[in-house]
């Protein structure tokens, strides 16, 4: 008897992947310096003022569970900082808080994909959860960022590639937007949202902004909600306290459903049941969010002085992949994470799954493969390490290519 389902093959993380070989090498007491992964608490501790929250919440008594849609008061915290930093006015009933964004994506995917249904998603992509939907059946349209013009997005082609779907009687959900975006970098234009609103609009899709890299915005670039400009089209907003807060491990995400349209009020409704079947997210956690986000001049002393250090080491890392015969990267706006495209030609690996692998086992500096993400070809690694680490991991990088080169 078959026990799986064919759709549980689709449940993996190329993020993790590499981890027996991580263990393995750490047993025989190999140093790996890790650009795999995007835990900012690892190099950047959580602020002490968001520690002292937690342990106030503790010292309270606040361990018992509570509202499933998550407390009044972090509810209210979200609202008042869509207010303050977007001019949104948001209702508490708007706003569901999940353990982190992966979470609101298995929720939202088992609310909409029933086998066969598709839904756009942009690549590259974040991988983890973003391809999600096939677990439950779903069908992609991938729509490709152009590398060779700064990541940028052909939003006619998308429109005509959706039409055409739906022409052939395919169910198409809803369309997707990490932004910043994750694994890239890019931040989108505001021309480039308000497209993408008119398309899903158009066609009668819900939209979805994964916006939790909101406040990590540097090289010039500007950040637009999609909370602004949605208006007229249903709209689910994703953050959380992972990113902008540097607490990862709190596993507090905030899903955001402002519409007044039946299609919104729908969602709302739906998200209810689905808080309610895992009783409450972490509950000290959320008071302690609550706290880190109305605490606004500590917040962004904080988060002023990760940016920077993101920016300088982001931009310090992408000078030397641009030097390298062997790499070019777009430089990052946005988030912290740089995917450079390998020169396969000059390689004898066959392609970046190898490249990945044999460079842990031979040279101990861990990325992530950039097919993982929809990129063949390219490898993904974070700009959070300190500049050492990162100059010695690009020079181990160059090292290995030139040891494997044609």
């Amino acid at each position: 008897m078959e026990l799986l389902s064919k759709f549980s093959n689709y449940a993996e993380n190329a993020i993790e992947e590499e981890n027996p070989t991580v263990e393995r090498l750490t047993a025989e007491r190999k140093k790996i310096s890790k650009l795999n992964i995007g835990d900012p608490a690892k190099f950047f501790p959580t602020p002490r003022y968001m520690i002292d929250a937690y342990i106030k919440a503790l010292n309270e008594g606040r361990t018992s569970y509570v509202e499933p849609e998550g407390i009044p008061e972090l509810r209210d915290a979200v609202a008042a900082r869509y207010k303050r930093m977007y001019s949104e006015d948001i209702d508490r009933h708007s706003i569901f808080i999940t353990h982190g964004v992966s979470e609101a994506l298995i929720f939202m995917n088992s609310m909409f994909i029933d086998p066969g249904d598709m839904a756009v998603l942009f690549r590259p992509y974040y991988s983890v959860c973003y391809t999600g939907f096939r677990v439950f059946g779903g069908e992609p349209i991938l729509q490709s960022y152009q590398e060779d013009r700064n990541w940028d997005l052909d939003t006619d082609e998308l429109d005509r590639r959706i039409k055409d779907h739906k022409r052939s009687g395919k169910k198409i959900k809803y369309i997707s937007i990490t932004n910043p975006s994750n694994p890239t970098g890019m931040v989108l234009e505001r021309k480039v949202l308000e497209r993408i609103v008119d398309i899903a609009n158009d066609n009668g899709l819900v939209l979805i902004s994964d916006e939790i890299y909101d406040e990590v915005i540097y090289n010039g670039a500007k950040f637009t909600s999609v909370s602004g400009i949605a208006e007229d089209v249903p709209h689910i907003i994703f953050n959380g306290a992972s990113k902008d807060l540097d607490a990862t491990g709190f596993r507090i995400g905030f899903v955001i459903v402002p519409g007044e349209d039946k299609v919104s009020e729908q969602i709302r409704k739906k998200m209810v049941d689905y808080c309610s079947m895992r009783l409450c997210v972490n509950t000290p956690a959320q008071y302690a969010v609550a706290e880190g986000i109305n605490n606004i001049k500590e917040h962004e002393r904080e988060v002023g002085a990760f940016v920077r250090a993101i920016e300088e080491r982001a931009n310090f890392a992408a000078k030397l992949i641009n030097e390298s015969e062997y790499m070019r990267v777009v430089p990052p706006r946005g988030a912290y994470y740089l995917l450079p495209r390998l020169n396969m030609d000059r390689l004898t690996i066959r392609d970046d799954r190898e490249f990945v692998h044999r460079l842990l086992e031979e040279e101990q500096v861990l990325l992530t493969r950039g097919s993982g993400f929809g990129a063949d070809n390219h490898v993904r690694l974070v700009a959070l390490p300190t500049k050492e680490i990162l100059e010695y991991s690009i020079n181990k990088i160059n090292e290995f290519c030139r040891k494997h080169s044609r």
